[in-house]
Parts: structure tokens; C-alpha cells; sequence
């Protein structure tokens, strides 16, 4: 099968996941026309090579300029150099794991070599198989890199057997340095024997310089130039300020120091060789005086003086000589010049620190000749690297591309139900719950400022091994409530590789998790507030009792005269108890009306009011955690990464419960509910929920009219005539019963 060729009417095939379309790489062309798809449309286009869940000697081949970072083009130029290598890129968009060497382009000359190496790295593994795997081409390149000859033109210690060469090549580093070879030994290149052998010529001829005209005390002559320049300074100081004192004596006391001087340094405790006086002159100052190098001089000078009368006076001037005149001084360092001079041009490579003759036998021999050769030899096998180099970019571009290209190009694996993204470093276990959203990073608070943005409750974690390896990574909540998420809690972290950590919140980034935790967050919060105001007015009401305890022992005791404290009665403390009792009366009085009152209404009305008033609490929270949990990205998660994200990356509500797993019970698990330990039950919320059950109940007899007919004691009796619903009709009316007639007038008592 022909590979397929880049066109631009090639049809693409999107996906609609995240709030955005995605391209489909699921066919051949799709890799073959990669170039061709629009960049606006790719999911995303730069991410790091750090930190990824991906295979890092595949993202090093990537990264063609070692910055760090792989981008679109990167990625293209991978697609379109696997298009021209192989026959067929079914293979490669299906992610096979073996390369077969039947899909290898041999009709190219860089094909027929690959097709080639391919083939002597299955022989020299001492396979005879047709397919390569990225194992075999990376352990066939290791092995190539650990030879003693890797096509590097480095050569090192162990790359030859002949004793002097080896020598040779211990000199070289020693001197300038070495460069690792391709298998990570320090050696040397053909570039450090020539600079070598040019340093060693220049060596020589620098020693050469050394003349008796320049050594003038032969081996002794640089201790003697050692000597002089460690008293340089000060000698010319001290002529000089004896040229002055004979100028104009009156500068004596001036150029001597100041006897205020001396009297600063010896309230101290002097040291053996006085330093506190080394800022003096090396001997009193007078006019014309010569300096005696022994004798009454600075103490902190002695030791120096001495060693230049030893070295350089004594063996160039006279050895019997104690003092030294200016104008002695002056042809002492004439006569040291030229070494000084010879000296100061010693080159500065460490090849001079060889001795002379084994650089005139290094110059004069064959070493340099052999060495010469062995890195020819070396170099000889830098295509036969280069090809094995090229095996193990196409295995692995073969391996590995699709799944770039699926956490890339697109956020398939992300959205998908089986795969793992590869930005996604593990599992956090914590607070219950499973978090399957983790991603690494390198600075929790810089990494926050922009991924707040997401909309998502972020914990960031640092998570840490017996072993000492640290880890930071984000971790996002998307199912549950964060009542128990606080800093300072503990979890467990698994990687990708298995490996687990122990993870403690440092920083919480909070927003809703869910719309069930938005519902109840009010009443939470303003349980929170009483729970806390009572346990302030708690304290406050302990503090006075405590302070009104501590009056009442002193009034006991009495004022000091024996006789105890009159209690004080504050009129106006009275007062204002019973204003507020009346006014705490008044508003137990009303909310009682209101109450009745509401109780009094048909039985639909109330749950309406109630409903309406439940409702209304939360509706504020419930509508911020709607908008949201509908705003909710990865765009700003992974951009804090060093993402280039394209599009939104939107995670739904329904996308994100499945990010974090709640914790619940296995099928077919058994609970005892039975709490041996459990605390006493509290009876007031049943009493509680008893009276508003029987109020409810009480509510809808009224409204059905059974609690009148109960009262009248007609509830028999009238049973069948009782209506549910008011009459629709007004009732008849009903004609007034006729007036009774007047009772007869009572007869008249007889007289």
C-alpha cells in the first residue's frame, strides 16, 4: 500500500468534545495531512517535555532545537518524515508497538539504509524476526554508545590497548579538560590533541626563555623574586618617607605615626606578630636612613624582612649585609626584573606544568601519530551510528505518534472513558474520594494565579517518599463537598508508574464543586456562624463570670480595712435587663402570631411559603455554582504548565463527576448499622420534627374541615356530607322561620 500523499481537499472528520471541534487522527491521510489541517483548529499547540506521562526519549527526538518544548511544527515534520520512510501509515495511526521491516520505503537511499540498520541491529540482538521494537532499537543504540568506538570522534582510556597512547590520552584531560563521549566517558577529540601539542611547543619554548641572564640564582632565583614582591610595597614606602623626612624634618612625627596611635592598639592584647601594626612603616622613619632588615623593625614585618635578607640580600648583595641602602634596593629588583618578566609570560595552559622533557619526548614520538589515528577510526563509524539513531526515530515515532497526536492535535484521551491524558500525572486518594485530574507543578502560587481561572476547587498538594523524592502536584475536585477540604490534610498519591506518595494540602483554590453542595453551603455557613458566635459569647460569658467571681472573693475579704465590700447595684445595668426581657417578649409574642397565623392558611399555601423560603436561601448560591460549573476548563490548568492550549477544553458537569470517584460500597456489601460507641441519641430534633409533622397534619384537617366537624361533635352524623373542595355555587338562601306569637298577657292579681 502507497503511502498517502498530502492534498489539500483531504476530508477531516471532527469531534465535538470540550465546547469545541476537534480533529479525528484515525486514518492514514489524517497523519499524512497533518501539515494541511488548519492550526487554529489543533487542540493545542506548544506543551513542555517535562512533566508529561509520555516517554522522554521520544519527546527529545521531538524537540529538534532543545528548548524544551514541542510545537505544532515539531510535530508536523515528525508526521511528514514517518510519510516518506514508511510504505504505509495504517500502522502508525493504529499505534502498533513493533515496527515491521515489510513497512520500511526502501526506494529511497536513506529507506534502503534504514531498512539496512534495521536489519543489523535484529542480527546483532541475534534475532530473526521481521519487526522492531523500541526495546531492541534503544538497546542496540546503547550498546552501539557503550563501545569502545561509538562514532563520536571521541576517544577515551578504554577505547585502546597501546599503554603509551592511553598515557597520552590521561595527560590530555588532565591538562585541558576532557569531553564525555557518547557513552558518558570523559576523553579527548582530535581538536584537544592539537591545542594540546600546540601548548606543549609553546611550554618548551617558554622554557627555553629561562637563560642565566634571567636566572640569576639559577633554581633560587624565584624564592629570591618570591621575597622581593612580598616586601615590595612596603620597602618603597619606607625610602620613600625617608626622602621626605630629609626634605623637611618637621613631617617626623607625621610620617612616624602618632603617638595617639599607639596608645589605641596597647589598651588591646597584642598578638605575637603584632598585626595591629602592620599599617606601620617597616622601621622608624628618619632622614636618609637605610632599612635594617633585622634589628629594631614592624614586627609584623620581621618574618618577611628576614626571609628577604636570606633569599634575595644576602645571595645578590653580600651575605654579611644587615642593612639595605635605597640605592641597593633599587639594584635588587634591576637584577630580578628579567625573571619576573620571563615569569610573568609563562603560558597559562596546564600543560606547562609537565616537565620540559616529557613534552620534548611527546613533541619527538609516535603517541600523537596513534592517538591520531584511533579517532579517525572512531569517527569512521559515525554514518553506521547516525543509521542506528535513525532505526530508533522511526520505532519510536512509529510507537508513539498517534498517542501525541491524541493529546495534541486533539484531547481524545482526555475525553476518553479508557485512556489517560498525557498531562495527567496519577490518582489522588483523599477526603474519600478518588481524584483522577492531577497535573504537576512547579510553583503552587504562580501555577494558581492563573489556573483560578478554570473554575475548579484546586487542592495543591507536596507530596513526598520515604526515599527523599519530592513532588508537587494540583489536584481537582469535581464531585462531593468541601466541608473536610482544608490545608494541612493528608492523602495518599499514585502515580502513573504505581509508586505512592504521601500528600499534604498546601493551598486550596476554592469554587462549587457541585450544585448539591451549593444548595446546602448557606445553612452550613450559617451554622458555622452560630457554632461560632456561641462559642465567642461562651468565652465572653466565661470571662465575666470569672472577672464577677474574682469581685465577689475581694468584696468578701473586704477593702483592706477588715471590713467587706458593700455590693454595688447598678440601676441602669437593671434597667436595660428589662427593657430587653420585655423586648425579647414582645418579638417571641409576634413570631408566635406569625406562626399561628401561617398554620392557619390552607395546607398548599404553606409548603408554598416554606418552599419559596427554603428555596430563596439558596437559590443566590445555587445560580454562582450553575454559571460556574458551566465555565469550568483545562485551558488554564495546563497553561500554567506551559501549555499552549487552542480552544477551552470545557468540562461539563456530567464530564466532571466522572473525574472524581465518591466513595461507595462494593455490590453485595453487608452494613450493621449497629454503632456499639456511637454517642447518646439527642431527642430534641425528634420532638422537634414531631411537632412540625403534627402541626402539618393539623393544618390539613382544618383545610379539609374535619377539625370544625371534631368540635361540633358531628363528625359521625355528617361523614357523607363532607366536601373536600369549597362549593362552587353560592347556597340557597334559606327562608327565615316565622315569628312565635306574644305570649297572653299574665290576669291582673286580685285585690
Amino acid at each position: 500500500m502507497a503511502t498517502p500523499t498530502a492534498s489539500s481537499s483531504h476530508a477531516w472528520k471532527f469531534t465535538s468534545l470540550g465546547g469545541f471541534s476537534q480533529a479525528r487522527m484515525e486514518t492514514a491521510a489524517d497523519f499524512a495531512n497533518l501539515g494541511s489541517l488548519d492550526q487554529k483548529l489543533w487542540a493545542a499547540l506548544a506543551c513542555p517535555v517535562k512533566g508529561l506521562a509520555f516517554d522522554p526519549r521520544t519527546l527529545g527526538l521531538l524537540d529538534h532545537d532543545n528548548d524544551g518544548r514541542i510545537r505544532a511544527p515539531e510535530v508536523i515534520e515528525a508526521s511528514r518524515w514517518c510519510s516518506g520512510m514508511l510504505t504505509s501509515l495504517d500502522a502508525l495511526a493504529a499505534g502498533d508497538k513493533a515496527l515491521s521491516l515489510a513497512h520500511i520505503d526502501q526506494s529511497s537511499p536513506e529507506g534502503a539504509g534504514l531498512y539496512a540498520s534495521a536489519k543489523r541491529i535484529l542480527e546483532e540482538l541475534g534475532q530473526n524476526g521481521t519487526t522492531l521494537s523500541v526495546a531492541d532499537a534503544t538497546k542496540a543504540a546503547e550498546m552501539l554508545a557503550a563501545s569502545p568506538l561509538n562514532g563520536d570522534g571521541v576517544v577515551h582510556a578504554g577505547s585502546t590497548d597501546v599503554e603509551a597512547v592511553q598515557t597520552l590520552i590521561g595527560e590530555i584531560v588532565g591538562s585541558l579538560g576532557g569531553v564525555a563521549d557518547r557513552g558518558g566517558e570523559m576523553g579527548v577529540d582530535q581538536g584537544m590533541v592539537d591545542t594540546f601539542y600546540a601548548d606543549a611547543q609553546a611550554a618548551l619554548d617558554w622554557t627555553a626563555g629561562g637563560t642565566p641572564d634571567v636566572l640569576v640564582l639559577g633554581p633560587g632565583t624565584g624564592a629570591a623574586a618570591d621575597a622581593v614582591a612580598a616586601v615590595q610595597s612596603k620597602v618603597d614606602d619606607f625610602f620613600a618617607r625617608c626622602r621626605l623626612a630629609n626634605f623637611d624634618d618637621r613631617a617626623l612625627v607625621a610620617l612616624n605615626r602618632k603617638e595617639e596611635e599607639y596608645l589605641a592598639i596597647a589598651a588591646e592584647d597584642l598578638s605575637v606578630t603584632a598585626e595591629e601594626v602592620s599599617g606601620f612603616p617597616l622601621a622608624r622613619i628618619e632622614a636618609c636612613r637605610d632599612l635594617p632588615l633585622v634589628g629594631p623593625v614592624n614586627p609584623a614585618w620581621a618574618a618577611r624582612l628576614a626571609a628577604l635578607q636570606a633569599s634575595a640580600v644576602g645571595p645578590l648583595l653580600g651575605a654579611e649585609l644587615e642593612i639595605l641602602t635605597e640605592e641597593g634596593w633599587t639594584d635588587l629588583k634591576a637584577r630580578l626584573a628579567p625573571f619576573h618578566a620571563w615569569k610573568a609570560a609563562r603560558p597559562t595552559s596546564g600543560v606547562t606544568d609537565l616537565p620540559a622533557g616529557r613534552l620534548q619526548a611527546l613533541l619527538e614520538g609516535p603517541e600523537k601519530a596513534a592517538l591520531a589515528a584511533l579517532i579517525a577510526e572512531d569517527a569512521a563509524l559515525a554514518p553506521t551510528v547516525a543509521a542506528v539513531a535513525q532505526v530508533e526515530r522511526l520505532v519510536r515515532f512509529h510507537r508513539d505518534l498517534c498517542q501525541l497526536a491524541r493529546n495534541f492535535v486533539n484531547f481524545t484521551d482526555f475525553y476518553s472513558d479508557t485512556a489517560r491524558a498525557t498531562f495527567e500525572a496519577g490518582t489522588l486518594y483523599l477526603d474519600g474520594r478518588a481524584c483522577q485530574l492531577v497535573v504537576r507543578v512547579d510553583d503552587a502560587a504562580k501555577h494558581a494565579a492563573l489556573a483560578a481561572r478554570s473554575k475548579l476547587f484546586l487542592a495543591y498538594c507536596n507530596c513526598t517518599r520515604p526515599s527523599g523524592e519530592k513532588l508537587a502536584i494540583a489536584a481537582a475536585f469535581t464531585d462531593g463537598d468541601a466541608d473536610f477540604l482544608m490545608v494541612g490534610r493528608n492523602g495518599v498519591f499514585y502515580d502513573r508508574d504505581g509508586k505512592d506518595w504521601d500528600a499534604t494540602i498546601t493551598k486550596i483554590v476554592d469554587n462549587p464543586i457541585s450544585i448539591r453542595q451549593a444548595f446546602w453551603a448557606p445553612y452550613k455557613k450559617l451554622a458555622s456562624f452560630f457554632e461560632e458566635r456561641a462559642a465567642k459569647e461562651a468565652a465572653a460569658k466565661e470571662a465575666e463570670s470569672e472577672k464577677q467571681r474574682m469581685a465577689t472573693a475581694k468584696g468578701v475579704v473586704g477593702d483592706g480595712d477588715g471590713k467587706p465590700a458593700a455590693p454595688k447595684i447598678d440601676v441602669g445595668m437593671a434597667a436595660a435587663i428589662a427593657v430587653g426581657l420585655g423586648a425579647l417578649g414582645s418579638m417571641m409574642v409576634a413570631l408566635l402570631g406569625y406562626v399561628t397565623g401561617l398554620f392557619a392558611l390552607p395546607f398548599w399555601i404553606i409548603c408554598v411559603v416554606l418552599m419559596a423560603i427554603f428555596i430563596g436561601i439558596s437559590l443566590p448560591s445555587v445560580a454562582m455554582a450553575y454559571f460556574k460549573l458551566r465555565q469550568r476548563s483545562l485551558g488554564p490548568i495546563l497553561d500554567s504548565n506551559g501549555w499552549a492550549v487552542n480552544g477551552s477544553a470545557k468540562l461539563s458537569v456530567r464530564f466532571g463527576g466522572t473525574m472524581t470517584d465518591v466513595a461507595e460500597l462494593p455490590p453485595g456489601a453487608r452494613v450493621d448499622t449497629k454503632d456499639q460507641y456511637a454517642d447518646p441519641v439527642n431527642p430534641w430534633p425528634g420532638m422537634l420534627k414531631t411537632v412540625v409533622a403534627v402541626c402539618f397534619l393539623y393544618s390539613l384537617l382544618n383545610w379539609f374541615g374535619v377539625v370544625h366537624m371534631l368540635s361540633k361533635g358531628k363528625i359521625g352524623d355528617e361523614a357523607s356530607d363532607m366536601r373536600l373542595f369549597p362549593a362552587t355555587e353560592a347556597p340557597a338562601e334559606v327562608e327565615a322561620p316565622a315569628a312565635a306569637p306574644a305570649p297572653a298577657p299574665a290576669p291582673a292579681p286580685a285585690k
